[in-house]
């Protein structure tokens, strides 16, 4: 999830014109407004001691109490909650600002997840004054047909949002997901793209289904959760997963599995694993998949498509977590395959699914001085993803390999969806760049062109620059740092500056384009990208020195990059901020525990700061690849030294810091954000630390735009009243923590 900003002229001026006779005094103050505000006592929480030791490590954590999720939990989420608001809603300049972060996200519409069935479009589109996207179908070369709003189902202060969606191969059905107050939690639905008309069809315990439609469009497979008891720890959520196939107008609850973990057949499937079933149009086999988690190596199996039908199926190994696949596609008898194995950039080789054999698989594309980050399957060719440390390109290679064709494209940026189809040449993809505005291209052979469903927004981006610097981590490593702001800014360290870092899983931080990013930039603020390890910037070498016992290098990284904007001036430790989301909470915050001298203020966005903790909740035992187990000594003492929270000491002057979160996240459970505000709070003598509790929402994955919005507004405030924006303080005098 990215949160970003903006705020114009208008802004400006209206900030400014309301204040003119005051603003020499509060600009002479401003260096004393920022850090401290006079803001409510925070609500107490109670404090019961739990005192262990794991492989040498004493540790204490007051706060225990909290992970039951009780009702004193809720409660004291409220208090929190109602002290923010008290705070933030009364900050000069919000109403404003939250006007112009209004104004810009309604600067057009934007579309998501196009892709091509059937003679017709398929995409999600968030409209102009719509409060959520909208699931919409395009026949080719005709008029736009609204398939589902989820706005209309909200009910008792709870909204419904779109998770995902899957077209039939032949276009005239569509599934989707769809679920209550961020939840993620999906229940699969099924209408008619011609008519829209809804089946009658409803599947629950839906979440991260994996949807993969029969080639005769008469069903589909889905993977779905097991039913749990009311009283069943969170840590069982995934657990047990198996694959079914539903006909269409059949009873879902009437169905056996067919993969998956206790399946005839697929003993090797584990019983955390995410099992899924691949079937296409193209290939008479049907590929298994078995996901450890978030772990990006896969097991995958084969069998014929018309033995799984029948429920006889024998599925036989095509590669298991050593041969190093993260992506996959099929056509004829022939398997393709992404893999890093002997290639941290990754290669993609092909095998035969009547008998696979990945040692002796032909090299399709080599690896390239780009990392290869995606491949699919077209009429036309293999069309292949390759990322350069931010921005990606797109190539064309022959089935049977060759020399990669480069597609052309407008401008580089990232490529947000690459969506091919085995039936049809090209491939179609969203593009995007910090000052580019989004575009739905769709590429056949070397050029890419603009398909027009997504008009360019209304942001006039012409007097902002990208500028990609290197900065050096303590061991010497040069860490890529994007900076984007304003042309021209002074360098005389004045400048509000945000540095945002992530560095996880192996994934990239890419260009993106926000119209409300420019609220930030407006005022003559930075934006700083950190390329951190852990991420797949630079292939899996990367990845892997930012990961469990390494993970120390993600938060060194981090704050090189922020120190990086202090050397060049443009911005200095009093105004200067970070910001991490999930698993960038372990990134931001080891960077305010271990540096809380150099920042001045921090958002932790439903961020994972817990981590000896992380392993009882509803995905911990996913994310055991990636972060590693607490049930070894090697495993928690990478794990303690990741957990922010725990290091929180007592008497320290911290940042000011805005903590977030959703009670309906089903990632990061609320009371690891909870624990972490209330440690801050009581042990800092630093900047306020507010909590701010979002009831309808979880994640971040299926917010609405008011609340996103609201977001907005609520962390810029935050960071110009913290970072010493006069026209974000309380009058023009010194403010204070009330304690």
């Amino acid at each position: 999830m990215k949160n970003r900003l903006l705020c114009a002229a208008a802004l400006l001026l209206s900030c400014t014109a309301s204040n003119k006779e005051a603003k020499p005094a509060a600009a002479a103050a401003s260096a004393e407004l920022g850090a401290h505000a006079l803001v409510p006592p925070a609500p107490p929480a109670r404090v019961e001691q739990v005192v262990e030791t794991h492989a040498g490590i004493t540790s204490r954590d007051p706060y225990r109490w909290m992970e039951a999720q009780g009702e004193d939990l809720t409660a004291w989420l409220h208090s929190q909650n109602t002290r923010t608001r008290s705070v933030l809603d009364r900050i000069p300049g919000r109403p404003a600002l939250l006007d112009r972060v209004r104004t810009l996200s309604n600067s057009g519409s934007r579309i998501t997840l196009a892709q091509r069935f059937g003679g017709r479009w398929f995409y999600f589109k968030l409209e102009n004054g719509s409060d959520d996207k909208k699931l919409y179908t395009r026949a080719e070369g005709g008029t736009e047909t609204l398939l589902v709003d989820p706005t209309l189902l909200g009910n008792s202060g709870q909204h419904y949002s779109l998770d995902w969606f899957q077209p039939s191969w032949d276009g005239k059905y569509v599934a989707y997901g769809i679920s209550p107050g961020g939840s993620e939690d999906s229940t699969i639905h099924l209408v008619e793209s011609a008519t829209g008309k809804l089946l009658p069809d409803s599947i629950d315990r839906s979440q991260y289904a994996g949807l993969s439609w029969l080639p005769d469009s008469s069903g589909f497979f889905h993977m779905r959760l097991q039913k749990l008891a009311r009283d069943a720890p969170p840590t069982e959520t995934y657990r047990f997963m198996k694959v079914y196939l539903h006909r269409l107008g059949e009873d879902p609850d009437a169905e056996k599995p067919l993969f998956g973990n206790g399946v005839p057949g697929s003993a090797e499937v584990g019983e955390f694993d995410f099992p899924t079933v691949l079937a296409t149009p193209v290939s008479p086999w049907a590929l298994g998949i078995s996901a450890h988690g978030v772990q990006n190596e896969q097991t995958l199996f084969a069998a014929r498509l018309e033995d799984v039908d029948a429920g006889r199926a024998r599925w036989v190994n095509v590669v298991d977590v050593a041969e190093a696949v993260t992506g996959y596609d099929l056509r004829g008898d022939d398997i393709y395959l992404l893999t890093h194995a002997g290639a941290s950039r990754f290669r993609i080789v092909r095998t035969s699914l009547a008998k696979p054999d990945f040692a002796k698989a032909q090299e399709i594309v080599p690896q390239q001085e780009g990392v290869l980050t995606a491949l699919g399957v077209a009429q036309d060719g293999l069309y292949v993803q390759m990322l350069d440390a931010g921005p990606s390109r797109l190539f064309r290679v022959a089935f049977g390999g060759g020399a990669l064709q480069s597609v052309s494209t407008p401008f580089l940026g990232s490529i947000a969806f690459l969506a091919t189809n085995p039936l049809l040449p090209g491939a179609a993809f969203n593009t995007q760049g910090f000052v580019n505005s989004p575009r739905v291209l769709l590429a056949q052979g070397s050029e890419a062109r603009d398909t027009g469903l997504m008009p360019p927004l209304a942001v006039d981006t012409g007097g902002y620059e990208v500028r990609e610097e290197k900065s050096a981590s303590p061991d010497g490593t040069q860490v890529p740092c994007t900076v984007v702001a304003k042309k021209g800014l002074a360098r005389d360290g004045s400048h509000p500056t945000l540095v945002d870092g992530y560095g996880a899983y192996g994934a990239s931080e890419e260009p993106f384009f926000s119209p409300t990013l420019f609220v930030w930039l407006e005022r003559n603020a930075v934006y700083v990208q950190a390329h951190t390890r852990g991420g797949g910037e630079y292939g899996e070498d990367w990845h892997n020195a930012g990961r469990q016992a390494t993970k120390q290098h993600t938060i060194d990284d981090f704050v090189a990059c922020a120190r990086l904007v202090v050397e060049q001036k443009l911005t200095s430790p009093a105004h200067l901020a970070g910001t991490g989301t999930s698993a960038g909470g372990i990134t931001i915050g080891g960077a305010i525990t271990q540096h809380p001298e150099l920042f001045a203020a921090a958002l932790d966005r439903v961020g994972a700061t817990n981590m000896t903790r992380f392993e009882i909740t509803q995905g911990g035992p996913a994310n055991v690849p990636e972060f590693g187990t607490a049930g070894t000594d090697e495993g928690y003492k990478a794990l303690y030294a990741m957990d922010a929270y725990l290091h929180v000491s007592d008497g320290v002057a911290y940042p000011a810091v805005l903590v977030e979160t959703g009670v309906n996240d089903p990632r990061v459970a609320s009371w690891i954000p909870a624990k972490m505000a209330a440690r801050l709070q009581a042990a800092s003598k630093g900047g306020p630390v507010l909590l701010r509790v979002d009831f309808d929402a979880g994640h971040g994955m299926g917010s609405t735009r008011v609340q996103a919005d609201l977001l907005r507004a609520d962390e810029y405030t935050f960071l110009f009243w913290q970072l010493g924006d006069p026209d974000f303080q309380y009058g023009a005098r010194p403010l204070r923590v009330a304690r």
